[in-house]
């Protein structure tokens, strides 16, 4: 089986800022992870990535919240784009 992509977009939310997602089912695990999801969520304001949640292969699940960098406990694809979007919803201004 080869990786099948199961999500990309790409949302332009404002007129300096967007968000691009990416999620795969891979066959087996990327290293680090212990799911068959491999995924990369971005926001970018004015041309910097502001943040994102990937899992990398050898980092595992994470997230970048600015200049900070975390743990992040995948549970499902739904829940990763869920928290996805409250953290832009977060970092958007009003």
């Amino acid at each position: 089986m080869r990786a099948e992509l199961l999500l990309r977009e790409r949302h332009q939310l404002g007129a300096d800022a967007f968000a691009e997602l990416r999620i795969w089912r891979v066959p087996r695990p990327v290293r680090g992870s212990g799911h068959e999801y491999k995924y990369a969520l971005a926001y970018v304001v004015a041309g910097k990535c502001v943040l994102r949640y990937d899992n990398e292969t050898g980092k595992g699940d994470h997230r970048h919240l600015g200049a900070t960098e975390g743990a992040y406990t995948f549970t499902t694809p739904a829940q990763l784009l869920a928290d996805f979007w409250s953290d832009v919803d977060q970092w958007r201004p009003e």
